[in-house]
């Protein structure tokens, strides 16, 4: 196994080749975003309490529902990245021919699986640092700011979620290598 940086690891075998990647970050932002949270659900409680108090007529009780609808939109996604980044890793192996991608929560995740004959023009993605997209999926309060990408089959494949550009840049180097090799085996 070779550590690519404190989160990134790969494993290279005669006929596989993993990487993983996990989602922590620093202490500090980890705390920061499970405080967020607790607010937040505290916020909700204390809206669904405030509700149930309001009279049956009142036009206050419409507005604190859609507050709730809202509310708990923003829960739902502060929670999915409070759970990706305390116990998410993105996970890719090479093996068979086929390329996995696979985004990991407490073990469960869906892997997409690509065939290394039909991936063509694989590289970094070209990022616009100044754009205010790019500041909002580079957030550590969000789940993305992928790096690395390809075509497959006309699709285009985004991946290689909150590498930096020193790992990005060593992960494809070493993803090329790999996938040359597995091209050159079939």
């Amino acid at each position: 196994m070779k550590q690519l940086s404190e989160r990134v690891s790969i494993v290279r075998e005669e006929e596989r080749t993993s990487v993983v990647i996990s989602a922590r970050v620093g202490g500090g932002k980890e705390a920061l975003l499970v405080t967020w949270f607790l607010a937040w659900l505290l916020i909700g409680v204390l809206v669904i309490r405030e509700r149930t108090q309001v009279p049956v007529g009142d036009p206050m009780r419409q507005y604190l529902l859609a507050f709730l609808a809202f509310w708990l939109y923003f829960a739902v996604k502060v929670g999915r990245a409070v759970l990706w980044r305390l116990k998410g890793f993105e996970l890719w192996r090479l093996k068979d021919g086929t390329f996995t991608i696979k985004d990991s929560m407490l073990g469960y995740g869906k892997a997409s699986p690509y065939f290394i004959d039909n991936i063509t023009e694989l590289g970094l993605l070209a990022v616009d640092r100044t754009s205010w997209k790019y500041q909002l999926t580079d957030s550590f309060w969000t789940v993305g700011g992928e790096r690395l990408g390809f075509e497959h089959l006309g699709k285009k494949v985004a991946f290689g979620k909150g590498l930096n550009d020193e790992e990005a840049k060593l992960l494809l180097v070493e993803l090329k290598n790999a996938l040359k090799r597995a091209r050159k085996a079939q």
